[in-house]
């Protein structure tokens, strides 16, 4: 029973609970009220996104009964117990099985609030860690396809579904969506797992060496050699920017889709090949064809089935989950501790547009880690218009650079900075263009 997270309080007081929900209410905590524990005990499952509180005394089922049939359920889920002064002996007896706090009556109902909240945190935390958990487990132990929206719920289950179906996939995504990581996943995920995953940047071949170094070479003994997709033989080739790739070399590949075989250059003979074709694209290869750049034959054969991969703005609400997931990853690879996230931070997370999508979060999370990046909104408050405006160009900076993945010619172009103004500025910042070069 997955849901948004909200409390059950159950108090067979009919005037304390109703108290209490009003109180709850005026604070905008969603609550759900119950006279009986069992009545209540039937609404949780191990997904419930809330917390219980529950008075001890009750008839039929007291709360620590109810507390023991919870933990049964999902040990962590956050139960706090309302206590009399009698009771508090069971209290503390029930918190050193797990339960997480208790407050004795009479109570301050501030101080209830202020529990629910903490509680409300963590159970949420412990849920974002199960996913975080189990979409490494879906991914085979390597990098996950984090998100729950419904784009990202229904990419993963048409992957499940083509990947072992042995046929060539295209996939449609911006720059740092993680169209690597799903080719990747599929060819984990199909029956050529185990088998070589040969990946090919299109755009970076050089037109004048790029069919030798494709398909191989035959010749004297010294010049004979093994092309790149010869490399893939019974795995998967994965060709990234296909709409890049030179016109000449369009047709090849063409041919070895078609023929699924190879023709090093100066063979007599060409060589079979078995080989699943995954090509990447950014959006617009259709266009491409349109404006004869690209062959519609090549993408009528590439297409057999088309993934689209959603840009982060297009799926705000797994911004928040993916960003603690690359957080802490930073932090593993850093050797750190992930710090708490500011309310400027989870305000950045779920308003910006993010055009850099993962690679750009994943950039933002790494500064956070390494504190060169704050919580600019508190620490700005008190500080001089000029200094403001110094934290607001540097910032701006930032995000262009991550945009053109630090490509200072891109960069100068989008700020329309001359190369000196440009250099001079990063130097004030202290803001080095190296940190956003992608490897």
């Amino acid at each position: 029973m997955t849901d948004t997270p909200h409390l059950l309080l159950i108090d067979d007081d009919d005037a304390l609970r109703t108290a209490l929900a009003q109180s709850f209410d005026l604070a905008d905590l969603p609550v759900r009220c119950f006279a009986d524990a069992g009545e209540a005990l039937g609404q949780l499952d191990a997904g419930f996104a809330g917390a219980v509180i529950s008075d001890i005394r009750m008839p039929r089922m007291d709360g620590q009964e109810l507390f023991r049939r919870i933990s049964a359920i999902d040990h962590q889920i956050p139960v706090i117990l309302m206590t009399g002064h009698g009771d508090v002996a069971m209290a503390v007896s029930a918190l050193k099985q797990g339960a997480f706090d208790f407050i004795a009556k009479p109570f301050a109902t501030d101080h209830l609030i202020a529990a629910a909240r903490r509680a409300l945190e963590m159970r949420t935390l412990v849920l974002d860690n199960r996913r975080l958990r189990a979409a490494a487990d879906e991914s085979g132990g390597g990098e996950p396809l984090i998100g729950e929206s419904p784009a990202m719920v229904r990419l993963r289950e048409h992957m499940r579904q083509i990947a072992d179906a042995d046929v060539d996939v295209l996939i449609e995504g911006e720059t740092g969506t993680g169209k690597e990581l799903v080719a990747t996943l599929l060819h984990r995920w199909s029956r050529r797992r185990g088998r070589p995953f040969v990946a090919i940047n299109c755009a970076a071949l050089p037109d004048t060496i790029a069919e030798a170094d494709l398909f191989g070479q035959e010749g004297r003994a010294q010049l004979t050699q093994s092309g790149r997709i010869a490399r893939a033989h019974r795995g998967t080739l994965f060709l990234d920017e296909i709409e890049s790739s030179p016109a000449r070399l369009q047709g090849a590949l063409l041919r070895v889709l078609e023929e699924r075989e190879i023709h090093p250059v100066g063979a007599q003979q060409p060589q079979p090949l078995d080989v699943r074709v995954i090509a990447a694209a950014k959006p617009g290869i259709d266009s491409s064809v349109a404006e004869g750049r690209f062959r519609a034959d090549l993408l009528y054969r590439l297409d057999m089935v088309r993934l689209r991969i959603p840009p982060l703005r297009d799926r705000r609400e797994d911004v928040p989950l993916l960003f603690g997931y690359l957080l802490h990853q930073a932090a593993d690879q850093l050797g750190r501790e992930a710090p708490e996230v500011g309310p400027a931070v989870r305000a950045r997370l779920t308003t910006h547009d993010w055009p850099g999508n993962v690679r750009e979060l994943a950039n933002y999370a790494k500064r956070i880690l390494l504190g060169v990046e704050a919580d600019d909104v508190e620490q700005d408050a008190d500080l001089p218009l000029s200094q403001r405006v110094d934290h607001y160009e540097a910032s701006v900076i930032r995000e262009v650079l991550e945009r053109v993945n630090g490509d200072a010619r891109s960069a100068m172009a989008a700020l329309h900075l001359p190369r000196k103004t440009f250099y001079d500025k990063l130097n004030r910042h202290g803001i080095d263009i190296g940190d956003y070069r992608q490897a």
